[in-house]
């Protein structure tokens, strides 16, 4: 007999040799890189009648890790080599079988009484082999690559030949003493049996359905999980994370300090927007910190009002607690970029070189959601000038931008902060993302898919309905650019005890208190009929001019390239007036009567003037100037105030006679309210009377021990003083406490002799803990109790020491009264309890919201009259007084969180972010999980939504698939089948199939029994999968049909057909991830 045969694997097999050669009591050693249980499986009647089975890994495999790194490994790298136990990428078929689990067991249960596996340590290469000696006969087989079913000859793998030579003695013992020799090398050798059987037997093990949830997420998002592996912070920030800010932020903040550095570097761009009280600004410093270290130059754009706070973190001053971090950024306000020249915040604008910022945070961005050309008719857009200014012009200019609420009703405000980030050129970042379409039309498919879910009865109308309608690309280029995380997300995803938590909210106290208790005096109803008499033309002179003369004034006035004329400033201004005194009446009857007087003057000012005109034949006549003081602060930000020059007009090229005559109406009807309200004093003004026994209220009951601090709220700087007159004097006398007020006009003003009240001094003596007072004032024990203040504190300030906070009057926009209640209402506060009180007007919600839409249409028609410009309230604005609407009355009954209001949508609901955290928060607890065998499953129960069936997580491996791109998470495919045989869930809708898996899953760490072992019994322990099998098979097929099915659409469709382009194929082109079952 020869002893030498040569087996081709085709029409001779290794394995058909072994079965005839093993026999009973033999002695098989094998020398290999890998080892399958499905080549296990073939051979499994002759293994398991073997007297001893010897294996070893000829190259590192399951060995622990030696401190020095391999060289370079040839051949199949070590995870792979480790993964193979459960079969190679070429028994994928065999996998998708899915009885993985029963094999598993069984190979585990014979590598336990027969098996022992050892590992090379070395670099050094072993080629492969294999000896079995029966006693009478000794074979060696040359060489064996690996032990799998391709190596054995079951299947082709991707091998173009596999020839193994078969050799007997005396060639076979030369082998066999090699191997003896190795397997007794203990310098080279490392005993790794249990680890092979321990990674095995994961493989039979009953899984959490909580794994199975996160392996589901490690597959599908691995390549997110390059966003923060801390590895990816460049080099050069070693000191950043030894700064002092650093170590004040939570962790919840690092992950957004981390997160954001990335998307800047990557994508040049990023919003964060988390909510309310969550810290963005501390978060946005150490990004500062992060990119100043690197000598770039930064650029803070705030509104005028949070300059204060800007500026305490950048200057050398005791109340700065980074003082040592020495930040060194320029701040300027949003105002700043409407003017040509002039000083701001220290800075000189003829000379500042407005290109050269590399980094610029914008806080507040959503001030410049306008975007280009949708306003501009009646603003000097700010929004084009930080374009052409600082992030066109000069050097490449990474964009930060701080927002509260980036989402409400228009898409278009999130695409226009985002523009800032790609100047305006929407291919730059197209080339970065890898959504499919490019950021234009994301968007407007966003916003035509918004526009049809708002059409949608109230009761249709979820955010769920509008997600699904949302194309995954959405989802992508916002998970892209955007940090979005709400009170709910910290509390769930962070440890709360390292951050405190956040207070509880108290139901709001709603007060409606009449006018004035005064008899037979006037009500709100009343003064509102006068109002609407007003014409307000005081404010509009150029309506008078000639039509002649009117040229002569445009190209006075028009400011050039600055898109605002004189007459559309003046509408502006009108317009803002009527509706600035509905909102002063609404804040106190004082404010509301100094703004009587202040037209007043000014009309019998202008009468006098025309009066003179006819008499003498000349007088000069100012256009009148707005001054800041009247209004509340979000009107103040508009650029009618800001923009443009005083021009005289003169009488001669005006129809006088007209207007001097409906000056002088409006000066009857002023002259009558100012009467009408006269006899409203303080101590008639019932409004006032309900504050103090609010106080006294307060003050007596406590909520918190010992807390008796109150902060109340103002739109208006006339109101703020008002209160501060009556409340301080009465806070004083009953009960020895101090208040103070702030406003935007005036510093500060307290009860406290000799105290220097600044805005700083006042706030940190209010909320000594949280603004860092013992380092301010050492050894002050002065403290304010009552807090009287305008919307210049209502944001970026924290506050939280004090725990009530009253809203006298009710901002407009709701918006601001979350804003103002964020002060107090912040993580890591000391109250348990926290108190919303809102001062509302003598009317019913429906009256109050008529009544602003009428002044506000009421000025609109007058304008159109005046400007040809025929939008009436226009749908948007419409649709806007229903939502706020309903936003208001839901602030009746419960304090919400901005993200939680809107019927528009939040920007929480619409990123991939929830799963991102959940997975990121395992990771960091649990390791890796490149590991695991693919093809585990859990079982979990039904539920009345999501009915019994199976869910696929399923892997495309040679990209047959997805040529149209239609599925956003490719290769990886999922789908949810019913029992029987109908998809509940198809792999289109990838954010709602995560969602499913998540509410199967999430919080059942533990495997559930009762419908494990219901599931054991029907399979048989996992041998009998035919079931399963089939509706795994049904899944793909409908893969394929979908995919069908979308691109027989695509034969009709413009730019061709996805048909002709990929062969659809089956079972084999899929690898099984994972999968539920549904019970």
């Amino acid at each position: 007999m020869s002893n030498l045969k040569i087996l081709d694997n085709i029409t001779s097999t290794v394995r058909d040799d072994l079965r005839v050669e093993i026999k009973k009591g033999s002695k098989v050693s094998i020398a290999a890189a890998c080892f399958s249980m499905y080549a296990y499986k073939e051979l499994k009647k002759q293994l398991e009648s073997v007297d001893e089975f010897r294996f070893i890994f000829t190259s590192p495999t399951f060995v622990k890790e030696k401190a020095e790194k391999q060289k370079r490994e040839f051949y199949i790298p070590r995870l792979s080599r480790e993964t193979s136990l459960y079969g190679t990428e070429f028994e994928i078929k065999l996998r998708n079988e899915m009885t993985q689990r029963a094999i598993a067991k069984e190979c585990a249960d014979w590598i336990r009484k027969k098996a022992k596996f050892k590992s090379n340590t070395t670099g050094e290469n072993m080629a492969g082999f294999m000896t079995v000696d029966s006693g009478t006969a000794q074979t060696a087989y040359m060489p064996i690559n690996g032990f799998t079913t391709v190596d054995i000859g079951c299947e082709r793998g991707n091998n173009s030949y596999n020839m193994v030579n078969c050799m007997e003695s005396p060639f076979a013992q030369q082998y066999m003493q090699l191997f003896d020799g190795l397997w007794n090398d203990r310098e080279k050798m490392q005993d790794v049996t249990d680890v092979v059987l321990e990674n095995i037997s994961t493989a039979y093990a009953e899984n959490s359905p909580e794994f199975i949830y996160f392996m589901t997420l490690y597959h599908v998002f691995s390549e997110f999980l390059d966003d923060i592996s801390e590895d990816e912070l460049p080099n050069e920030a070693t000191g950043f994370k030894q700064s002092k800010i650093w170590s004040m932020l939570y962790d919840f903040q690092r992950d957004a300090v981390l997160a954001i550095i990335n998307k800047l570097e990557k994508y040049n761009g990023c919003i964060l927007a988390d909510s309310v009280g969550l810290g963005k600004m501390f978060t946005a410093l150490a990004v500062v910190k992060y990119y100043e270290n690197r000598n770039k130059s930064v650029l803070v754009l705030c509104p005028k009002k949070l300059a204060e706070n800007w500026n305490t973190y950048k200057d050398n001053y005791v109340n700065n607690p980074i003082a040592s971090d020495r930040l060194n950024y320029d701040v300027l306000f949003h105002t700043d970029l409407s003017r040509n020249g002039g000083q701001s915040n220290g800075l000189d604008l003829n000379r500042l070189n407005w290109g050269n910022y590399d980094l610029v945070v914008i806080d507040e961005s959503h001030n410049f959601r306008n975007g280009i050309g949708t306003h501009s008719k009646t603003q000097d857009n700010r929004y084009q000038r930080l374009m052409d200014k600082v992030i066109r012009s000069g050097v490449k200019t990474k964009v930060l931008m701080l927002s509260a609420t980036p989402v409400n009703n228009r898409f278009v405000d999130l695409k226009n902060q985002l523009a800032l980030a790609y100047e305006g050129n929407s291919e730059f970042l197209d080339e970065r993302l890898n959504t499919s379409k490019n950021v234009e039309d994301i968007f407007k498919q966003a916003q035509k898919a918004f526009n049809a879910w708002s059409k949608l009865p109230q009761e249709e109308r979820t955010t769920d309905a509008l997600l699904r309608t949302l194309d995954f690309d959405f989802f992508e280029l916002l998970d892209s650019v955007t940090i979005a995380r709400s009170r709910k997300h910290i509390e769930k995803y962070y440890d709360t005890n390292e951050i405190g938590k956040f207070p509880e909210r108290l139901k709001p106290i709603s007060k409606r208190p009449c006018l004035t208790d005064v008899n037979n005096a006037i009500n709100y109803n009343e003064i509102y009929e006068q109002l609407m008499q007003l014409s307000l033309c005081v404010y509009a002179p150029s309506n008078y001019i000639f039509p002649s003369k009117l040229q002569k004034y445009k190209d006075l006035t028009h400011n050039k390239g600055e898109n605002l004329t004189q007459t559309g400033r003046e509408q502006g201004i009108r317009r803002l007036m009527s509706i600035n005194l509905l909102k002063r009446l609404e804040s106190s009857v004082h404010s509301f009567q100094l703004t009587l007087t202040r037209i007043k003057e000014l009309i019998n000012g202008t009468i006098q003037s025309i009066n003179q005109f006819e008499a003498y034949g000349r007088a000069d006549l100012d256009m009148y100037d707005a001054g800041g003081d009247d209004f509340d602060i979000d009107d103040e930000n508009t650029d009618f105030f800001t923009v443009g020059k005083k021009v005289k007009i003169d009488l001669a090229d005006m129809d006088w006679k007209s207007w001097r005559t409906e000056l002088q109406q409006d000066a009857e009807v002023l002259e009558l309210l100012t009467f009408m309200v006269a006899d409203i004093t303080p101590e008639h003004d019932v409004k006032l009377q309900e504050l103090l026994k609010l106080l006294s209220e307060k003050i007596k009951h406590l909520i918190n021990s010992g807390n008796k601090k109150v902060l109340i709220f103002s739109a208006f700087s006339d109101t703020a003083e008002y209160l501060y007159d009556h409340v301080s004097e009465y806070i004083k006398k009953n009960y020895g406490l101090n208040t103070a007020v702030i406003t935007g006009s005036i510093d500060g003003k307290t009860t406290i002799k000799g105290f220097q009240a600044t805005l700083n001094n006042v706030l940190t003596c209010f909320s000594p803990v949280s603004k860092g007072g013992d380092v301010l004032m050492p050894n002050s024990t002065t403290e304010i109790d009552v807090l009287i203040a305008t919307d210049c504190i209502s944001e970026g300030q924290n506050l939280q020491d004090c725990d009530y906070l009253i809203n006298y009057d009710i901002h407009w926009n709701p918006v601001r009264i979350i804003q103002r209640f964020g002060r107090v209402d912040r993580i890591g506060s000391r109250n348990k309890y926290i108190q919303l009180v809102n001062f509302w007007p003598d009317l019913t919600l429906d009256e109050y919201i008529n009544l602003k839409s009428r002044v506000e249409t009421r000025m609109k028609i007058t304008v159109m009259t005046s400007t040809g410009d025929d939008d009436l309230i226009n749908p948007e604005e419409k649709g806007d007084l229903e939502y706020r609407k309903a936003q208001l009355k839901r602030l009746q009954e419960e304090v919400v969180d901005i993200e939680d209001m809107s019927d528009g949508i939040s920007i929480m609901d619409l990123g991939l972010n929830e799963f991102r955290l959940d997975l990121l928060d395992y990771i960091k607890r649990n390791g890796d999980m490149d590991k695991k065998p693919r093809g585990l499953h859990a079982v979990v129960s039904a539920t009345d939504e999501l009915p019994e069936g199976a869910i696929f997580v399923l892997k495309n491996i040679n990209n047959s698939v997805n040529v149209d791109n239609r599925n956003r998470i490719h290769p990886f495919y999922m789908v949810y089948i019913g029992v029987d045989g109908q998809i509940i869930c198809d792999y289109l809708n990838p954010k709602k199939m995560l969602d499913d898996i998540r509410l199967l899953c999430r919080g059942k760490s533990a495997p559930i029994k009762e419908v494990y072992e219901r599931f054991n019994r029907e399979t048989d322990d996992g041998k009998d999968m035919a079931e399963m099998s089939e509706l795994l098979s049904e899944a793909i097929n409908s893969i394929i049909d979908v995919k069908e099915e979308s691109d027989i659409d695509s034969l009709f469709s413009a730019g061709g057909t996805s048909a002709l382009m990929s062969d659809i194929s089956g079972l084999d082109d899929f690898e099984l991830i994972c999968f539920l079952v549904v019970k």
